[in-house]
Protein backbone atom coordinates (compact mmCIF):
# COMPACT_ATOMS: atom_id res chain seq x y z
CA UNK A 1 0.00 0.00 0.00
CA UNK A 2 2.60 2.63 1.20
CA UNK A 3 4.36 2.04 -2.29
CA UNK A 4 1.59 3.41 -4.22
CA UNK A 5 0.63 5.98 -1.22
CA UNK A 6 3.96 7.91 -2.26
CA UNK A 7 3.67 6.96 -5.73
CA UNK A 8 7.17 5.66 -5.91
CA UNK A 9 6.19 3.88 -9.04
CA UNK A 10 5.91 7.75 -10.72
CA UNK A 11 9.22 8.13 -10.10
CA UNK A 12 11.45 8.54 -13.48
CA UNK A 13 13.35 4.91 -14.47
CA UNK A 14 17.12 4.52 -14.98
CA UNK A 15 18.17 3.66 -18.37
CA UNK A 16 18.40 0.03 -17.98
CA UNK A 17 14.68 -0.30 -16.64
CA UNK A 18 13.27 1.35 -19.54
CA UNK A 19 15.36 -1.24 -21.91
CA UNK A 20 13.87 -4.19 -19.57
CA UNK A 21 10.25 -2.70 -20.79
CA UNK A 22 10.98 -2.09 -24.17
CA UNK A 23 12.09 -6.40 -24.14
CA UNK A 24 9.16 -7.09 -22.06
CA UNK A 25 7.11 -5.35 -24.59
CA UNK A 26 8.78 -7.19 -27.38
CA UNK A 27 8.61 -10.00 -25.52
CA UNK A 28 5.00 -10.46 -25.06
CA UNK A 29 4.16 -9.59 -28.81
CA UNK A 30 5.97 -12.76 -29.32
CA UNK A 31 4.12 -14.72 -26.97
CA UNK A 32 1.57 -15.72 -29.72
CA UNK A 33 4.52 -16.82 -32.21
CA UNK A 34 6.19 -19.08 -29.13
CA UNK A 35 2.91 -20.66 -28.48
CA UNK A 36 2.24 -21.99 -31.98
CA UNK A 37 5.23 -24.44 -31.23
CA UNK A 38 4.07 -28.27 -32.14
CA UNK A 39 1.47 -28.97 -29.19
CA UNK A 40 3.32 -32.25 -27.70
CA UNK A 41 6.27 -29.52 -27.17
CA UNK A 42 3.66 -27.46 -25.57
CA UNK A 43 2.53 -29.85 -23.10
CA UNK A 44 5.73 -30.66 -22.39
CA UNK A 45 6.99 -27.36 -21.42
CA UNK A 46 3.79 -26.82 -19.18
CA UNK A 47 4.72 -30.00 -17.40
CA UNK A 48 7.85 -29.00 -16.74
CA UNK A 49 6.94 -25.64 -15.70
CA UNK A 50 4.22 -27.20 -13.24
CA UNK A 51 6.76 -29.52 -11.76
CA UNK A 52 9.33 -26.71 -11.27
CA UNK A 53 7.11 -24.44 -9.73
CA UNK A 54 5.98 -26.74 -7.37
CA UNK A 55 9.09 -27.90 -6.49
CA UNK A 56 10.85 -24.77 -6.30
CA UNK A 57 8.20 -22.68 -4.39
CA UNK A 58 8.42 -25.24 -1.85
CA UNK A 59 11.60 -25.70 -1.56
CA UNK A 60 12.75 -21.76 -1.47
CA UNK A 61 10.18 -22.64 1.92
CA UNK A 62 12.62 -25.43 3.28
CA UNK A 63 10.33 -28.46 2.00
CA UNK A 64 12.13 -30.83 0.09
CA UNK A 65 10.30 -33.96 -1.90
CA UNK A 66 11.22 -37.00 -3.59
CA UNK A 67 11.19 -36.63 -7.28
CA UNK A 68 9.12 -39.51 -7.44
CA UNK A 69 6.67 -38.14 -5.24
CA UNK A 70 6.86 -34.97 -6.61
CA UNK A 71 5.62 -36.31 -9.92
CA UNK A 72 3.04 -38.63 -8.07
CA UNK A 73 1.40 -35.50 -6.17
CA UNK A 74 1.48 -33.11 -9.05
CA UNK A 75 0.63 -34.86 -11.95
CA UNK A 76 -1.21 -38.24 -10.75
CA UNK A 77 -3.33 -36.38 -8.21
CA UNK A 78 -1.44 -39.30 -5.26
CA UNK A 79 -2.75 -38.62 -1.56
CA UNK A 80 -0.38 -36.69 0.54
CA UNK A 81 1.59 -38.66 3.22
CA UNK A 82 2.46 -36.25 5.73
CA UNK A 83 2.36 -31.99 6.08
CA UNK A 84 5.33 -31.39 3.50
CA UNK A 85 3.61 -33.58 0.93
CA UNK A 86 0.08 -31.51 1.48
CA UNK A 87 2.54 -28.10 1.11
CA UNK A 88 3.27 -29.33 -2.13
CA UNK A 89 -0.23 -30.63 -3.39
CA UNK A 90 -1.66 -27.59 -1.89
CA UNK A 91 0.85 -25.52 -4.66
CA UNK A 92 0.20 -27.53 -7.28
CA UNK A 93 -3.57 -26.87 -6.64
CA UNK A 94 -3.52 -23.23 -6.21
CA UNK A 95 -1.45 -22.98 -9.28
CA UNK A 96 -3.58 -24.89 -11.50
CA UNK A 97 -6.45 -22.33 -10.36
CA UNK A 98 -4.70 -19.35 -11.28
CA UNK A 99 -3.88 -21.04 -15.06
CA UNK A 100 -7.61 -22.02 -15.45
CA UNK A 101 -9.41 -19.10 -13.38
CA UNK A 102 -7.26 -16.30 -13.84
CA UNK A 103 -9.80 -14.45 -15.99
CA UNK A 104 -12.42 -14.45 -13.36
CA UNK A 105 -10.44 -13.39 -10.07
CA UNK A 106 -9.61 -10.20 -9.84
CA UNK A 107 -6.85 -8.82 -7.56
CA UNK A 108 -8.72 -8.25 -4.29
CA UNK A 109 -8.65 -9.28 -0.44
CA UNK A 110 -11.04 -12.35 -1.12
CA UNK A 111 -8.40 -13.75 -4.28
CA UNK A 112 -6.10 -13.31 -2.14
CA UNK A 113 -7.61 -15.40 1.09
CA UNK A 114 -8.60 -18.01 -1.51
CA UNK A 115 -4.98 -18.96 -3.02
CA UNK A 116 -3.65 -19.08 0.46
CA UNK A 117 -6.40 -21.21 1.88
CA UNK A 118 -5.18 -23.35 -1.32
CA UNK A 119 -2.16 -23.00 -0.93
CA UNK A 120 -2.61 -24.29 2.35
CA UNK A 121 -4.84 -26.88 2.15
CA UNK A 122 -4.74 -29.51 4.68
CA UNK A 123 -4.19 -29.78 8.44
CA UNK A 124 -3.78 -25.68 8.84
CA UNK A 125 -6.30 -24.31 10.51
CA UNK A 126 -6.22 -20.95 9.44
CA UNK A 127 -5.57 -21.55 6.00
CA UNK A 128 -7.26 -18.55 4.02
CA UNK A 129 -7.59 -16.17 7.29
CA UNK A 130 -5.50 -13.07 7.91
CA UNK A 131 -2.69 -13.26 10.67
CA UNK A 132 -3.34 -12.62 14.67
CA UNK A 133 -0.08 -12.62 15.87
CA UNK A 134 2.58 -10.47 14.39
CA UNK A 135 5.31 -12.29 12.26
CA UNK A 136 8.64 -10.23 12.49
CA UNK A 137 10.65 -10.84 9.21
CA UNK A 138 13.86 -11.86 11.07
CA UNK A 139 17.90 -13.10 10.17
CA UNK A 140 20.46 -14.25 11.63
CA UNK A 141 23.49 -11.77 12.16
CA UNK A 142 27.40 -12.65 12.23
CA UNK A 143 27.46 -14.09 15.44
CA UNK A 144 24.66 -16.47 14.68
CA UNK A 145 21.97 -14.13 16.98
CA UNK A 146 18.43 -13.57 15.42
CA UNK A 147 17.65 -9.89 14.66
CA UNK A 148 14.18 -8.16 13.23
CA UNK A 149 14.99 -7.39 9.53
CA UNK A 150 11.62 -5.95 9.28
CA UNK A 151 8.66 -5.52 10.96
CA UNK A 152 5.53 -6.31 9.07
CA UNK A 153 2.16 -4.11 9.01
CA UNK A 154 0.65 -5.43 12.96
CA UNK A 155 -2.23 -7.86 12.30
CA UNK A 156 -5.18 -5.43 13.79
CA UNK A 157 -4.55 -3.40 10.99
CA UNK A 158 -4.21 -6.27 7.95
CA UNK A 159 -7.34 -5.96 6.82
CA UNK A 160 -7.30 -2.64 6.25
CA UNK A 161 -4.10 -2.63 4.71
CA UNK A 162 -4.96 -5.11 2.26
CA UNK A 163 -7.83 -3.60 1.04
CA UNK A 164 -6.14 -0.27 0.54
CA UNK A 165 -3.09 -1.99 -1.23
CA UNK A 166 -5.71 -3.77 -3.43
CA UNK A 167 -8.07 -0.45 -4.42
CA UNK A 168 -4.81 1.34 -5.11
CA UNK A 169 -3.18 -0.98 -7.49
CA UNK A 170 -6.59 -1.45 -9.01
CA UNK A 171 -7.01 2.05 -9.88
CA UNK A 172 -3.64 2.57 -10.81
CA UNK A 173 -4.57 -0.15 -13.67
CA UNK A 174 -7.61 1.77 -14.56
CA UNK A 175 -6.50 5.11 -14.80
CA UNK A 176 -3.26 3.95 -16.81
CA UNK A 177 -1.02 5.91 -14.54
CA UNK A 178 1.79 3.69 -14.77
CA UNK A 179 3.48 0.71 -16.97
CA UNK A 180 0.87 -2.20 -15.14
CA UNK A 181 4.53 -4.24 -15.12
CA UNK A 182 5.48 -1.24 -12.48
CA UNK A 183 2.42 -1.76 -10.71
CA UNK A 184 2.30 -5.28 -10.56
CA UNK A 185 5.69 -5.81 -9.01
CA UNK A 186 4.61 -2.74 -6.80
CA UNK A 187 1.85 -4.73 -5.74
CA UNK A 188 3.64 -8.22 -5.05
CA UNK A 189 6.04 -5.63 -2.79
CA UNK A 190 3.96 -4.08 -0.89
CA UNK A 191 2.22 -7.62 -0.49
CA UNK A 192 5.28 -9.13 1.23
CA UNK A 193 5.62 -5.64 3.44
CA UNK A 194 1.95 -6.25 4.84
CA UNK A 195 2.81 -9.97 5.43
CA UNK A 196 -0.82 -10.49 5.78
CA UNK A 197 -1.13 -14.57 6.98
CA UNK A 198 0.56 -15.70 9.59
CA UNK A 199 3.19 -18.11 7.23
CA UNK A 200 3.09 -19.07 3.68
CA UNK A 201 3.66 -15.20 2.34
CA UNK A 202 6.11 -16.07 -0.25
CA UNK A 203 4.50 -18.76 -1.64
CA UNK A 204 1.50 -16.84 -2.30
CA UNK A 205 3.44 -13.75 -2.98
CA UNK A 206 4.78 -16.21 -5.95
CA UNK A 207 1.12 -17.20 -6.83
CA UNK A 208 0.09 -13.74 -7.05
CA UNK A 209 2.86 -12.52 -9.62
CA UNK A 210 1.79 -15.45 -12.02
CA UNK A 211 -1.68 -13.76 -11.56
CA UNK A 212 -1.28 -10.23 -11.77
CA UNK A 213 1.23 -10.99 -14.97
CA UNK A 214 -1.76 -12.88 -16.57
CA UNK A 215 -4.29 -9.89 -16.26
CA UNK A 216 -1.69 -8.21 -18.28
CA UNK A 217 -1.35 -10.61 -20.95
CA UNK A 218 1.95 -12.18 -19.66
CA UNK A 219 1.57 -16.01 -20.09
CA UNK A 220 4.76 -16.83 -19.83
CA UNK A 221 4.41 -18.27 -16.55
CA UNK A 222 2.18 -21.26 -18.01
CA UNK A 223 4.90 -22.23 -19.80
CA UNK A 224 8.40 -21.14 -17.77
CA UNK A 225 8.47 -21.40 -14.20
CA UNK A 226 9.06 -17.91 -12.45
CA UNK A 227 9.56 -19.70 -9.44
CA UNK A 228 12.75 -21.51 -10.12
CA UNK A 229 13.97 -18.12 -11.48
CA UNK A 230 13.64 -16.70 -7.98
CA UNK A 231 15.05 -19.69 -6.42
CA UNK A 232 17.96 -19.50 -8.35
CA UNK A 233 18.40 -16.18 -8.27
CA UNK A 234 17.69 -16.33 -4.33
CA UNK A 235 20.21 -14.08 -3.29
CA UNK A 236 19.39 -11.10 -5.54
CA UNK A 237 15.83 -11.68 -4.71
CA UNK A 238 16.14 -11.03 -1.12
CA UNK A 239 19.11 -8.35 -1.59
CA UNK A 240 16.37 -6.19 -3.32
CA UNK A 241 13.66 -7.03 -0.66
CA UNK A 242 15.95 -5.48 1.88
CA UNK A 243 17.08 -2.92 -0.05
CA UNK A 244 13.48 -1.44 -1.06
CA UNK A 245 11.78 -2.32 2.46
CA UNK A 246 14.03 0.39 4.22
CA UNK A 247 11.78 3.33 4.98
CA UNK A 248 8.51 1.40 3.72
CA UNK A 249 6.04 2.27 6.45
CA UNK A 250 6.42 6.12 6.03
CA UNK A 251 6.29 5.99 2.04
CA UNK A 252 10.32 7.05 2.09
CA UNK A 253 11.75 3.46 0.52
CA UNK A 254 12.97 3.10 -2.73
CA UNK A 255 11.43 0.69 -5.13
CA UNK A 256 13.66 0.74 -7.81
CA UNK A 257 16.02 -2.71 -6.28
CA UNK A 258 12.87 -4.66 -6.15
CA UNK A 259 11.34 -3.57 -9.72
CA UNK A 260 14.62 -4.34 -11.18
CA UNK A 261 14.60 -7.78 -9.92
CA UNK A 262 11.10 -8.17 -10.84
CA UNK A 263 11.49 -6.99 -14.25
CA UNK A 264 14.93 -8.56 -15.05
CA UNK A 265 13.10 -11.87 -13.35
CA UNK A 266 10.93 -11.89 -16.07
CA UNK A 267 13.26 -11.11 -18.98
CA UNK A 268 14.96 -13.99 -18.36
CA UNK A 269 11.81 -15.90 -18.45
CA UNK A 270 11.07 -14.99 -21.67
CA UNK A 271 14.16 -15.40 -23.34
CA UNK A 272 14.17 -19.13 -22.19
CA UNK A 273 10.66 -19.59 -23.54
CA UNK A 274 11.46 -18.16 -26.66
CA UNK A 275 15.02 -20.19 -26.66
CA UNK A 276 13.04 -23.01 -26.06
CA UNK A 277 9.50 -22.88 -27.70
CA UNK A 278 11.41 -21.32 -31.12
CA UNK A 279 14.14 -23.49 -31.00
CA UNK A 280 13.13 -27.03 -29.58
CA UNK A 281 16.03 -29.02 -30.87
Amino acid sequence: MMTFRAQSLKAPLPAGMMWLLEKLAESKKKQALCEKTPPQILKHLREVALLESVESSNRIDGVTIEPDRLRALVLDDARPRDRSEEKVRGYKNALSWIHGNHEKAPIGPETLRRIHAVAQEGTVGDAGEWKVSQNEIVELDPEGRLEVRFEPVEPARVPVAVEELCCAYNRCIGERQIAPLLAAAGLVFDFLCIHPFREANGRVSRLLTVLALYHHGHRVGRHISLERIVEQSRESYYEALQASSVGWHHGGHNIMPWVHYFLSMLHAAYREFEERALQPF
